[in-house]
């Protein structure tokens, strides 16, 4: 039998990377296991933006992320999913989508009737009158409703044009100065429409501080950060999760080089 030092060769050893990237596996599964949900998908960048700003002004932590196509989502955590869906609807978030003249018009058909052709253009209308009030700072949502009559041009006593406004305004907004420039900004938007044919009805939003059963965001402090009430019993479930995983992979590490120092150079029997 023929003995032959193998000093060199060892059992394979374990390194401190080895470790670190151990931990740091176990650390993204626990973070994963925080999920979070999407509240709104295929939104542009200003969108989101925007979402994730004003919920950011409420307390509750969004994410964008982007899909497929450039388009983009806003996540947050499953724990806030109600809360963060109450606040934006109440702030008119995601704004809404509006068809234009171009959309309204496209049409399959060679021949359109021509009552088709007048339903069109008086959706159309409201559409686009709709989409242009929304527009003004503090109106939230706003829908318009324009009447044309049918009206034979040799008639004498035909029945005028008229359109109805309802807008949705933020509780802070003073609304009443802006009554009469919407009024004046939709008679002059369609042909023979007048000035008093047109009327407006302004509807304030409920307040997010004094809506009745509307959730208040209550914030608590973890380890000197602040946080939703909802997220600190996560936060230290996770944290407790780690502090032990750390302690026991560093007990571990210690044991396996203080048993590497221990062990001196064997020898391995070969055959003759």
């Amino acid at each position: 039998m023929k003995a032959v030092s193998m000093q060199n060769m060892s059992p394979r050893k374990v390194t401190l990377p080895g470790v670190l990237k151990l931990l740091l596996v176990v650390v993204t599964a626990l973070l994963l296991q925080a999920c979070d949900t999407e509240l709104y998908t295929d939104l542009n960048e200003r969108e989101a933006n925007i979402m994730v700003a004003s919920l950011a002004r409420h307390g509750i932590p969004a994410k964008r992320v982007v899909q497929e196509g450039g388009l983009m989502s806003v996540t947050v955590d499953e724990d806030n999913f109600a809360e963060a869906v109450s606040i934006l609807d109440r702030l008119g978030l995601p704004q809404q989508k509006f068809s234009n003249l171009g959309t309204v018009f496209e049409s399959n058909s060679l021949v359109s009737s021509p009552v088709q052709e007048r339903a069109q253009m008086v959706y159309a209308l409201s559409e686009e009158l709709s989409h242009t009030v929304s527009q003004i700072d503090g109106i939230l949502s706003a829908r318009v409703h324009v009447v044309l009559p049918d009206n034979d041009l040799l008639e004498r006593n035909s029945t005028p044009s008229s359109a109805s406004v309802f807008i949705r305004y933020s509780p802070t907004l003073d609304v009443n100065p802006l009554i009469p420039k919407i009024k004046t900004l939709v008679a002059n938007s369609i042909s023979g429409l007048e000035y008093d044919s047109v009327s407006v009805v302004p509807v304030a939003a409920v307040s997010l501080d004094i809506a009745e059963g509307a959730p208040t965001m209550t914030l608590s402090s973890f380890l000197g950060i602040a946080m939703p009430a909802s997220s600190v019993a996560r936060a230290g479930w996770i944290f407790g999760t780690l502090l032990v995983l750390v302690l026991g992979l560093a007990a571990a590490l210690g044991w396996i080089l203080w048993h590497q120092r221990r062990r001196g150079p064997y020898e391995l029997e070969t055959p003759p």
